[in-house]
């Protein structure tokens, strides 16, 4: 019988369901471990220029045979479209196990936060990622609110 790998030494590790899980930046041996559990697609919503950021990142994904999505989103100004392309990305890879992750999972539990709410999960439910995470500074609130703003 084979262990699954513990992915919950990757910083900020979060869960979402039995296809999505969410993180800060792994390290190439932790996307070893991400693979061995069976994801399939990684998204990076961190910029290359990020503290932490792995050089060649995408080269180490591809030579675990994962796919790889990068949308660079600038932490002090989020963008609607790069919302868009994570909602494009997350709609093209339905079915399979994705890993999503940035530096330190705010970006992401923010975005999966949305997504959840855009595809119609009650409120208290699709947050609960985001408030295990942090608590969005001004920036990020705005942002937030923007988006939702579009669902109502």
């Amino acid at each position: 019988m084979t262990l699954l790998p513990d992915l919950g030494n990757i910083y900020n590790f979060y869960p979402l369901n039995d296809r999505v899980a969410s993180a800060g930046q792994p390290t190439a041996e932790e996307f070893t471990a991400v693979h061995q559990a069976g994801y399939q697609v990684i998204i990076n919503l961190a910029t290359t220029d990020s503290t932490q950021a792995l050089l060649n990142e995408r080269g180490i994904v591809a030579q675990l045979g994962l796919d790889y999505v990068h949308i660079p989103v600038i932490w002090n100004s989020p963008q609607r479209r790069d919302f868009e392309k994570f909602c494009q990305a997350m709609q093209a890879y339905d079915g399979r196990k994705i890993f999503v992750h940035c530096i330190a999972n705010m970006r992401v539990s923010a975005f999966l936060y949305l997504y959840q709410r855009h595809l119609g999960l009650p409120n208290a439910a699709a947050r609960q990622i985001l408030d295990a995470i942090w608590q969005p500074n001004p920036t990020w609130q705005q942002f937030i609110d923007d988006i939702l703003a579009d669902f109502a």
